[in-house]
């Protein structure tokens, strides 16, 4: 594959949210992440705004953009399917498991890719990793919890860190776990989110993407679950 690096990234980008509108249905509403690559797809979604019903964002952030363009913004709770989410990814794997959150939004994230039909990440291709791990894992965590949940995902061998000024659409805090080389996606997400006082953490693995749109200084790759 060429370097991504003698590229300019935020083309790559432009051209993967560009390849995700093939995946939008007409008159759907449309499950929208968070994050800059999000933030592309957001844009070439007004220019099709005429042929969906609206969207449903993952942050209020997204939501704000998304209103900005013309698009109605749903809540998910009066919406009764989401044909099909997109969003980015901090890192994805071969087998379409990805880390997200380092924006901050992973529950909001999460539970979209729960209701929707069909994943859609779109990513440029510095984010396709072997192994899971060099991107720190994001942990929301209930604020007074903060302290044993560090401990015990000492325990699971991270090095946990408080995001500094930094508090989630939830009103909730993140710890970003370094120091991981994450071998079993779907175990270490289970186990994490057994942990007391964790929301969720940006493991998205039992429920990863169904489709990969991976932009590379050749073209957009499809890479499909």
């Amino acid at each position: 594959m060429p370097d991504v690096n003698s590229m300019d990234q935020n083309q790559l980008k432009k051209a993967v949210a560009r390849a995700a509108i093939a995946h939008i249905p007409h008159d759907c509403i449309v499950g929208v992440g968070t994050g800059s690559t999000a933030n592309y797809f957001i844009d070439e979604l007004a220019a099709i705004k005429g042929r969906i019903e609206g969207a449903v964002a993952s942050s209020e952030a997204s939501a704000a953009r998304l209103k900005r363009a013309g698009i109605r913004v749903f809540d998910l709770n009066v919406v009764s399917e989401v044909p099909v989410y997109v969003d980015g990814a901090d890192e994805i794997d071969r087998q379409l498991h990805m880390i997200k959150g380092g924006g901050g939004a992973l529950t909001r994230e999460k539970i979209v890719a729960a209701v929707a039909q069909k994943f859609v990440c779109i990513a440029d291709a510095t984010k396709l990793k072997d192994v899971l791990g060099a991107f720190p894992l994001p942990v929301e965590v209930i604020p007074m919890a903060r302290s044993h949940v560090g401990r015990e995902l000492l325990r699971l061998g991270g090095r946990p860190a408080l995001r500094q000024g930094f508090t989630t659409d939830n009103g909730n805090l993140i710890l970003d776990v370094h120091g991981l080389s994450i071998a079993d996606p779907v175990g270490l997400e289970s186990a994490i989110d057994q942990i007391v006082g964790v929301v969720t953490n940006g493991l998205f693995a039992r429920r990863g993407a169904d489709v990969l749109l991976l932009g590379a200084p050749d073209g957009v790759q499809t890479i499909v679950r």
